[in-house]
């Protein structure tokens, strides 16, 4: 049985990170496996949008430490050709006068309290930087000149090539069958190419991280949500990559909205999604309702597009938890098992800090952040670590 010091299950955007930062914090034999290839799940489906914006001050803190990585990544990484696919082209988010008013309002305070650059907008100055939008209604309006969006796929391959280059094994196409334990320690794994012994063990499995539940005889509470993306084109008000992301709290669906390709629009809810009765990543249908509902509160905001055409569709899971945000942290009384799951959405934004504070628990190390927060625990002590907009990935 080959032997490692730590082991890392899932090489997605969250597992590739913490490969990558086990190596550079010096641990010498350190395996990542992945079912597939890396990058290649939920990873994939990411929308990619990168802000700081968040209604929970933790995950602030997150998200701002990601983005100093994110502005460098190839210094980050020390890869030249590493590339997060980074657009700054800003992050306005916008509220009416309604009930996420006084939200919004709280949740900018906060990221100012954090040190998080940001401006407050009149609806003038937001109309010339979303010209093709209309502010009549919005009586708040923040902007985030420094976020925009990136690729979580590029990310994550980058961090797992840098992690090679830093002494990792990295095994591609290998599924975890079960846990070795002794007593109440993890000793290592069973998988479809052997077993493979060590000294810790991190999961950032996502949506199979129910199947880690019955390995260890916990209730790990996660569900996969399937949400729907859709591209839009409109010939006479392009969404340019110049226009920055934007987040319409006044929507009915909480829709957000990004250039795609240069000049389309990609725009999803930011709302509870389809829950799936099992596991699966596959490509879901995108009723052709949906659409319509979609894009009648894409033209309510943005005229121009009552006449927008559809160009593409997909579909992307959530490993939602019951607080919509991520379980951080050693799992109490299964001693060598360090997780990362439940990121409900917040993964590929959050991933260069949770990668590197997982890395530095599974070490033993004092982490850059509290992960108490974060403890599985805080299910049954009912501390959790809920949104001021209510259940969504804006959280």
């Amino acid at each position: 049985m080959e032997n490692y010091d730590v082991i890392v299950i899932g090489g997605g955007v969250i597992g590739s990170s913490v490969a990558f930062h086990l190596a550079r914090f010096g641990a010498k034999r350190v395996l990542l496996l992945e079912r597939e290839t890396v990058g290649s799940g939920t990873s994939s489906q990411s929308s990619g949008i990168l802000r700081t914006h968040y209604s929970v001050k933790e995950n602030v803190e997150l998200a701002r430490r990601s983005w100093d990585v994110f502005k460098d990544f190839a210094a980050y990484v020390g890869d030249d050709d590493a590339s997060c696919g980074l657009v700054q082209c800003g992050y306005l988010i916008c509220s009416g006068d309604d009930e996420k008013l006084e939200p919004l309002r709280a949740s900018l305070r906060q990221q100012e309290a954090q040190g998080i650059p940001l401006k407050y907008l009149t609806k003038q100055e937001a109309s010339q930087l979303l010209p093709i939008a209309s502010f009549d209604d919005a009586a708040l309006i923040g902007y985030e000149p420094e976020a925009g969006f990136g690729d979580a796929y590029m990310v994550a391959t980058s961090f797992a090539k840098a992690a090679r280059h830093g002494g990792v094994t990295v095994r591609e196409g290998v599924t975890v069958q079960r846990l070795v334990i002794e007593g109440s320690r993890v000793v290592g794994v069973s998988t479809s190419v052997g077993d493979f012994a060590c000294g810790t063990l991190v999961s950032t499995q996502n949506i199979w991280t129910p199947q880690m539940g019955t390995w260890v005889g916990r209730d790990m509470p996660v569900v996969p949500e399937r949400h729907a993306v859709l591209a839009l084109e409109c010939t006479s008000a392009p969404y340019t990559s110049a226009m920055p992301v934007f987040k319409d709290l006044s929507s009915p669906g909480m829709l957000y909205y990004r250039s795609y390709g240069g000049k389309q629009m990609l725009v999803s809810e930011g709302l509870v999604g389809e829950r799936l009765p099992s596991t699966d990543t596959e490509q879901g249908d995108v009723p052709l309702d949906y659409v319509a509902e979609v894009g009648a509160q894409v033209a309510a905001r943005f005229p121009a597009y009552d006449a927008a055409g559809l160009a593409s569709s997909w579909t992307g899971v959530y490993d939602v938890t019951p607080d919509w945000n991520p379980v951080l942290g050693r799992l109490p009384g299964v001693d060598g098992l360090v997780m990362g799951y439940g990121f409900s959405g917040h993964g590929f934004k959050l991933s260069p800090t949770v990668g590197r504070v997982l890395a530095q628990e599974a070490l033993g190390m004092l982490t850059d952040v509290p992960l108490a927060p974060y403890s599985i625990e805080r299910f049954a002590t009912g501390a959790l670590l809920v949104g001021k907009y209510g259940s969504g990935a804006v959280s």
